[in-house]
């Protein structure tokens, strides 16, 4: 994927952090202020159905099965037929959107949006995305050996389509607690995503090489299109994974940061969600917030004391697979989402 964290966003915390140990020194740590004081008040407090984290590891592994599913491969095609039946198989109505999309080096893609509807009756909606094709080069890999073979992408980002599937299957359970009628879900799987342009490569990466299928879906949107907002699920599967405060999403969508990041406080998964500022990162969100105009936040990782990437250690190399999957994470995340949607507000 992508992404690119800017430097400067984590020489700010760290600045912060010095003026504050200047200014405030140790005594400072007894005093908090009412935002602080009204989350250590709130109780764990969970709603909905509870998330199955092995239900979304075996998801994981399903799309892994199918090898490589970068873009133009036998694994992409045969990937896209079994992410479509299994939306429909839990209830969903199924669209996409085909198109030829360029890459960075000319490359004609095939590309396809898969768009899922829970409920696709009721007109107010959230929506939950994520990309579900892989990176075709391991071009951060600690082997220069591996930096053109394509990965197998366990957590970016067959972690996300994971999440999704597991909650479409939670929410088409009649025996548990159903969401309210007025209330759908669109599931987004955009393709295209991670062609951005290879490290190895002579072309500079201005990044608009990246979330090609974000930017198709976007411009234009299906007609009459207007959800509440949108969560993107990125690299949600990952061993010691924290999901920090993206920075752009937080530029556009404030409000739906703190609804998130309070939802995983109160399903019991703070821990996972620090209240603390991570990158400035490109990623499908973008063309959603500026081109679509829909407010959405990235639930991405942040690895501060990573040597291999920020993104953590599997990012873009040949060890993004099942193996460093951990259920514990899938489980933080997909609880908070259930907890979003069942906490939300009619």
């Amino acid at each position: 994927m992508k992404k690119r964290l800017i430097i400067i966003a984590v020489i700010a915390i760290i600045c912060a952090a010095a003026v504050w140990l200047f200014t405030a020194g140790p005594l400072a740590q007894t005093g908090t202020n009412d935002t602080d004081e009204n989350e250590e008040l709130e109780k764990v407090s969970p709603i909905g159905p509870a998330f199955n984290a092995d239900s979304a590891y075996a998801f994981t592994k399903a799309q892994c099965d199918f090898g490589p599913r970068d873009m133009n491969s036998k694994g992409h095609d045969d990937c896209r037929a079994w992410i479509i039946a299994q939306f429909k198989k839990y209830g969903c109505t199924v669209t996409t959107q085909d198109a030829d999309l360029k890459g960075y080096d000319g490359t004609t893609l095939k590309s396809t949006n898969i768009i899922a509807q829970y409920n696709p009756q009721a007109t107010t909606r959230i929506m939950l995305c994520a990309h579900w094709d892989s990176r075709p080069w391991a071009d951060n890999d600690p082997d220069s050996l591996n930096w053109r073979k394509p990965i197998l992408a366990a957590n970016d980002a067959a972690s996300g389509v994971a999440v999704m599937l597991e909650v479409a299957r939670l929410l088409n359970n009649k025996q548990l607690q159903q969401l309210p009628k007025t209330l759908g879900v669109d599931f987004v799987c955009f393709d295209a995503e991670d062609w951005g342009t290879p490290q190895w490569s002579q072309q500079p990466d201005d990044g608009n090489s990246w979330a090609l299928g974000a930017h198709y879906f976007a411009a234009p949107l299906p007609d009459h299109y207007a959800p509440r907002y949108g969560i993107l699920l990125d690299m949600v599967g990952g061993q010691g994974a924290q999901f920090y405060q993206e920075g752009m999403s937080k530029q556009y969508a404030p409000e739906i940061v703190k609804k998130v990041w309070r939802a995983a406080r109160q399903a019991g998964y703070g821990s996972y969600f620090p209240k603390q500022d991570g990158g400035m990162i490109t990623d499908d969100h973008i063309p959603v917030n500026q081109v679509a105009n829909i407010p959405c936040i990235d639930i991405i990782p942040y690895y501060p004391q990573c040597t291999q990437s920020s993104f953590g250690p599997t990012w873009h190399t040949l060890a993004d697979d099942m193996q460093h999957i951990d259920k514990n994470t899938l489980k933080a995340v997909g609880q908070t989402i259930v907890q979003v949607l069942f906490t939300e507000e009619q």
